[in-house]
């Protein structure tokens, strides 16, 4: 009986949680807003610095996935002080990896378009896009070699042995196969005479690569297995080929770490690229990121003195030969101008004030002279500039594209980078987001949102996504917490490396020691606490439900481990991840025992009973860095032992992040009236028996029109009235219903109907109509009025569309009749002693701006001030003509001013 009343099992049918006051009101966030941020990617300015090209993402509802189409910015034409944007692409097709040919003239892309692997190009001109050449065994990363030559990523084909194997229908999947790799390589093609030809010769999977901007050399890197079988190897092997001798040489052999990101300089001589650090390097852990140098004429590299003890943030941009950097701060990012000398670098600052530390680079020009970048806060939505660029000076700023012009009416919650003392006192930061409205001296719940990583980090940066969404927390009234405990990047390396030995820990101490700041300050009430996170977030979260049983009220971990022992055989980098933070494998002597008991003793599995936390479980089936069978052996642990409420969400086919539309949106739906429910104590919105569009629904939405003993409308000055209804905010009204019989009886007390018809439409003169409006104006003080002629037309379009449905003579026939018949019904309709019209409000009603209007497409047709529009229940709907029409059953829908 106990497991009945705490236990939830595993459910897979579809929970809809409403979100109708955040729909009608614009201002309110929903998680369709969250997913829907837009952004801008794939950028690049043109040869002749005139134009920038990029990309914009959209979700294709009916294929379930996001796509992105390629857009075109003239820098030298605007319209309202905007720089004219064109969309190049449109549909339901992923078109992307954009470039601009050598000259500008056009643009080469890749798309999911048509069937198989195509290059396709369009002009800058605008047009349909061409075809330039199918590649049958696949094309990516493309760059250019020179202005007739195209570099790209693909492979030679399928061999004998794949074929063969295809042919038997063999889908075995071979794990680990030293004698039949699968290289990628590289491949020139000719725009010309439309050859190709391999530029590599790599055994083994080809990385990433980059060609220099004289197209003379070639730098890739080269796998030593497959990533997913086997992990913490040393760096890859990198290759440096002269493409115009056709020699190959091996380079950067020994760093401990592996290298990425190569970018040549202007000059072509060599090329940056970046590697990590660490103090224990022997299983590629966490640690901080370093900027390298290698020159090609002496087959050396060098560290780039960045002269900044925290390492690098996110990466960095080639200007010429020198570079901009963005340097880890902590909770922000610093952009830093290097300048190269010889084979030393100077240091200075960007000219951009607070923004230095809010900025993104997307793309500096090939000639080093334009630079487009991306400012924003966790409380300021993202802003896209391009600006003029001189070394470490940006001059001439102009906002390249507006995009969110809807997100920009939503209310953006009060943000702040948070510090505390944490984990041997040292310091902690997090960004700290108010509940809306909020009142000091008031507490509020308090919701922690944990990064993953745990090398990761949050940033002073708009964040909204899936995962993780503070604006629509705070909306409903919470404090959000995003912790960079102990073990995050961007901290330093004594920091990020402060876990490794000691996992779990000192994140444990810096949060519980956040919360308790946050309570000293008066904010938070400490009873009335929850955690989410996903990937390591959601392992933190675990453990926090497992040391502080009665802390928290909900819980909402996804992708997490509780099994350490086996995770390390099953995630795809657990030799990696699981050694470097447990100090080695689970069969190891540690520490003069018989085996690393680190494996168990940190595992939450084994504690679960301690658990009395509410719990949703989100896994993908499909997910390799956080093994799938994890979600399945957390809430086994949990609905085994029956000490507290769990959910297990699985959602098939996603990996380690959700990729669908429908999954994003379930997983956050479900998550929020999770959190309602076991933090808020609020009741579930949705009733699963209940159908939004069903009869009882619609029956529901009448009963909530006025009513006075009975009678439709409202008593004002002793009169009974229409009731009317906001079509938007600071606009008209208009009538919920037609005007009743007894509405319109108050105010002609000679107008007779049936008994019991007191709610039925009005069917009056076109001068009673108007004559009505003027005494209603005058009785109540307000302005009434009929539709405007231009009014009607908008509510006749809307009515044409309801009619099909609603009470019309199409609907009495009781089959789809055509014109033709209509006077033979209506011969039929001379023998009825009864009248069609029905009770107002019998039919579905029809949105009208904000407002939900009935029997707009039936029962009497309206007046407006020169004639009427719609149809009554003795006309005949045709679908195939949407003109206005004369009844001869009219009635009166008042405006209100």
């Amino acid at each position: 009986m106990k497991k009945q009343l705490f236990v939830f099992s595993f459910i897979i049918c579809l929970l809809q949680v409403q979100f109708s006051v955040a729909q009608n009101d614009p201002s309110r966030w929903t998680p369709e807003d969250i997913i829907n941020t837009e952004s801008i990617g794939s950028v690049s300015v043109s040869p002749d610095g005139n134009m920038v090209l990029w990309t914009k993402r959209k979700g294709v509802k009916k294929k379930d996935r996001f796509v992105s189409d390629i857009y075109l910015t003239r820098l030298n034409m605007k319209k309202d002080g905007m720089y004219r944007t064109v969309q190049l692409t449109n549909g339901d097709d992923n078109d992307y990896s954009p470039i601009f040919s050598r000259d500008g003239e056009s643009i080469y892309f890749l798309s999911s378009r048509a069937k198989g692997n195509k290059l396709w190009k369009m002009s800058i001109y605008g047009g349909e896009a061409s075809q330039i050449k199918e590649f049958k065994n696949g094309i990516s990363g493309l760059q250019w070699k020179d202005k007739n030559t195209l570099l790209f990523r693909s492979n030679d084909g399928k061999t004998l042995y794949e074929s063969e194997l295809e042919t038997k229908k063999d889908n075995v999947i071979v794990v680990e196969d030293s004698l039949h790799w699968k290289p990628n390589h590289i491949y020139a093609f000719n725009l010309k005479d439309k050859s190709v030809k391999r530029l590599t010769s790599n055994k083994k999977p080809l990385g990433a690569y980059t060609v220099s901007p004289d197209g003379k050399w070639l730098v890739y890197s080269m796998g030593r297995s497959r990533s997913y079988a086997s992990d913490a190897q040393k760096d890859p092997y990198y290759f440096l080929v002269n493409l115009e001798q056709g020699t190959t040489r091996q380079i950067i052999t020994d760093l401990e770490f592996p290298s990425f990101g190569m970018q040549f300089s202007k000059d072509s001589k060599g090329f940056y690229f970046m590697s990590d650090h660490a103090s224990d390097p022997k299983w590629n852990g966490a640690g901080i990121t370093e900027l390298y140098y290698y020159t090609i004429s002496s087959n050396s590299h060098q560290k780039v003195n960045l002269r900044w003890d925290m390492g690098m943030g996110r990466g960095y941009d080639v200007v010429g030969n020198d570079v901009i950097v963005s340097l880890a701060n902590r909770a922000t990012l610093r952009l830093a101008y290097y300048r190269k000398n010889g084979n030393s670098w100077s240091r200075s600052n960007i000219n951009l004030g607070e923004k230095n530390d809010h900025t993104s680079i997307y793309t500096v020009s090939d000639n080093g002279d334009k630079v487009v970048y991306q400012y924003s806060t966790s409380s300021k939505l993202p802003k896209f500039f391009i600006a003029d660029l001189n070394g470490n000076k940006f001059s001439n700023e102009q906002e390249l594209v507006k995009l969110n012009k809807g997100l920009a009416k939503k209310s953006i919650t009060r943000s702040e980078v948070m510090t505390w003392k944490g984990y041997k006192g040292e310091e902690v930061t997090g960004l700290l987001y108010y509940p809306e409205n909020y009142q000091e001296g008031k507490r509020y719940p308090l919701m922690l949102s944990i990064h993953g990583g745990p090398a990761g980090a949050d940033l002073d940066l708009w964040s909204e996504r899936w995962s993780t969404y503070p604006n629509l927390l705070a909306q409903k009234g919470m404090f959000v917490l995003k912790p960079n405990y102990h073990g995050s990047s961007n901290h330093g390396l004594s920091f990020v490396e402060s876990i490794k030995g000691n996992y779990y820990e000192p994140e444990m101490e810096d949060i519980v020691k956040g919360i308790e700041v946050l309570h000293q300050q008066g904010k938070i009430d400490k009873s009335q606490m929850g955690t989410m996170g996903w990937s390591n977030g959601a392992i933190i979260t675990t453990m926090l439900t497992v040391r502080y049983p009665e802390m928290f009220k909900v819980a909402a971990p996804g992708a997490g481990d509780v099994n350490w022992t086996s995770d390390f055989g099953t995630c795809r980098f657990g030799v990696s991840f699981d050694q470097s933070y447990f100090g080695g494998a689970p069969w190891d002597d540690v520490d003069g025992k018989f085996y690393n008991e680190k494996y168990l003793i940190k595992s939450p599995l084994f504690e679960i009973e301690k658990i009395r936390t509410p719990t949703i479980i989100f896994h993908g089936s499909e997910d390799r860095a956080v093994p799938r069978d994890q979600g399945w052996e957390y809430y086994r642990g949990l609905q085994q032992v029956g000490k507290t409420p769990v959910r297990f969400l699985w959602f098939p086919g996603q990996p380690h992040g959700l990729g669908k539309i429908t999954h994003q949106l379930r997983k956050m739906k479900e998550e929020i009236t999770w959190i309602e429910t076991y933090l808020l104590s609020k009741s579930p919105e949705k009733n699963e028996a209940f159908k939004k569009d069903s009869p009882l629904a619609s029956l529901l939405k009448v009963q909530q029109a006025g009513e006075v003993d009975g009678l439709f409308g409202e008593m004002k000055n002793g009169i009974l009235i229409p009731e009317t209804v906001s079509v938007k905010k600071d606009s008209i009204s208009l009538g919920r219903f037609e005007v009743t019989n007894a509405q319109f009886k108050a105010f002609k007390p000679a107008f007779n109907f049936k008994a019991g018809q007191d709610n039925y439409p009005a069917v009056v003169s076109h001068n009673d109509a108007k004559a009505y409006v003027n005494w209603l104006s005058q009785q109540t003080g307000d302005t009434y009025r009929l539709p405007t002629a231009k009014e009607a037309e908008n509510l006749h379009k809307k009515a044409h569309k309801a009619a099909s449905g609603a009470n019309t003579l199409n609907y009495w026939a009781g089959y789809a009749i055509t014109k033709d018949e209509v006077p033979m019904l209506k011969e039929k309709l001379k023998e009825l002693k009864s009248t069609l019209l029905k009770k107002a409000g019998k039919n579905k009603s029809t949105k009208v701006g904000e407002a939900e209007i009935y029997d707009l497409g039936g029962n009497v047709a309206e007046y407006y001030d020169n004639g009427s529009y719609g149809y009554s229940a003795y006309d005949f709907h045709d679908k195939h003509d949407s003109s206005m029409i004369n009844s001869k059953y009219v009635g009166i829908r008042v405006v209100k001013e």
